[in-house]
């Protein structure tokens, strides 16, 4: 079970007995619908036929737009579409073969994905401050240790920018990724989901496409910046290389099989949104603004509880270390683990969030992750006004899980 869910579950049954809880466990993006791409959602409700397995032209076209506009050109014809980034990335797996390289931390679902298709994961750390994207001198050395084994790694996945750290590898690490890539002939797999969610627009995640561009996979969707995780739609770039044709062709052979088409009426307002018409652009930003303000108020709470933690410079995540705090929660709580603390978060106060052992961290590591993006307000009237607010920190509904987190923090670091 995705460790997100299955906590997203859980505080759901709390809440639903009555009891006060506060998500900071979940990645969706707790926004309403932009009313354009409602409207054109509706429009095409009468599409029920089966499409083109890869996705309509229209839709192929946007996204080929979309990523030109971002320095990536490619071919419409070398788009895939899919229900959702996550089948896409799980097809990918199948489509490559052999064993995975993944980061540590990284997102719940990369190394789960690689078992599920029958591969091994190969974790590599991360460089400080730099999530998303496998130390290259360590993947390096893991894979030569890999095939020494036995083992067969073809496939190394990145995240730019990354969840859970919210931070954003550098280029020249990004380089010398690829450069490794080419070097140990990996395929490489970037999940580039949380692209339009970079704070300065100057510090941009550079794609390791633009350094091995024969080998890198491009993934992204409209779960995150546009908050349409339950619409289930995701895109894949494939590379325009012998190995990326051969690519396609699976990844379309293994689609066929597995989910046919992507919903028509999604298809439809897919396209209109990667075409990026000025209101959608608009509420791109908007949505950039609003998370950065929370994340980076709910940051501050943590460095002041005594945590360390990265700057957070994209997304809605944060990913504290309590090590700084580790003899005074060992002494006041008997916790010696990021699992223990989020158990005595989620069962004492009903904060919920995630361990860093959901992300491949050891067991003794104190550090957890904490999503932002459900606190922006609990109906939609709420939540555009956050959207359109100068000081969101400042709304009452904000300001109270902030006022909560605070207490919280005190309590925990403080008794």
């Amino acid at each position: 079970m995705s460790a997100t869910l299955a906590a997203d579950e859980a505080l759901a049954r709390r809440q639903r007995a009555g009891e006060q809880v506060l998500s900071l466990a979940s990645g969706e993006i707790g926004l309403p619908v932009l009313p354009a791409l409602r409207e054109r959602l509706a429009a095409a409700a009468d599409r029920n036929a089966y499409g083109s397995v890869a996705g309509s032209p229209r839709l192929r076209s946007a996204v080929a737009g979309y990523w030109g506009r971002r320095n990536l050109s490619v071919d419409p014809g070398l788009v895939v579409c899919g229900p959702g980034s996550k089948p896409l990335l799980f097809a990918l797996l199948l489509a490559v073969g052999g064993d995975v390289v993944v980061p540590v931390p990284s997102w719940v679902s990369y190394a789960a994905q690689a078992r599920l298709v029958g591969a091994r994961p190969i974790p590599v750390p991360v460089l400080p401050g730099e999530g998303g994207v496998p130390d290259p001198a360590a993947l390096r050395e893991a894979v030569a240790r890999a095939r020494a084994a036995g083992r067969d790694p073809r496939c190394v996945v990145v995240t730019l920018p990354d969840n859970p750290t919210g931070t954003v590898a550098t280029a020249g690490t990004v380089e010398r990724l690829a450069r490794a890539a080419r070097d140990l002939d990996l395929v490489i797999v970037s999940d580039e989901i949380y692209c339009d969610l970079v704070f300065d627009p100057a510090d941009r995640a550079v794609s390791p496409a633009a350094f091995a561009p024969e080998r890198t996979v491009v993934t992204t969707g409209l779960t995150k910046n546009l908050a349409l995780g339950g619409w289930r739609l995701g895109v894949a770039r494939l590379p325009d290389s012998p190995l990326g044709h051969e690519a396609l062709t699976r990844l379309v052979g293994i689609a066929s099989q597995i989910w046919s088409s992507t919903a028509a009426p999604v298809q439809s307002a897919a396209a209109y949104a990667f075409e990026e018409p000025p209101e959608v652009v608009g509420y791109v930003a908007a949505a950039r603004r609003l998370h950065e303000v929370v994340v980076r108020a709910v940051a501050e709470r943590f460095t002041a509880a005594g945590a360390g933690l990265a700057p957070v410079r994209a997304t809605c995540y944060l990913y504290p270390d309590f090590e700084p705090l580790r003899d005074h929660l060992a002494g006041a709580h008997d916790v010696h683990g990021a699992d223990a603390l989020a158990t005595l978060l989620a069962q004492r106060y009903g904060v919920g969030l995630l361990p860093g052992t959901a992300f491949g961290e050891e067991d003794r590591s104190l550090r957890i992750r904490v999503a932002t993006s459900r606190l922006y307000g609990g109906t939609d009237a709420e939540r555009f006004a956050a959207l359109a607010a100068d000081e969101p920190a400042r709304l009452p509904w904000v300001k109270a899980s902030l006022d909560r987190i605070t207490e919280v923090l005190t309590d925990l670091t403080t008794l």
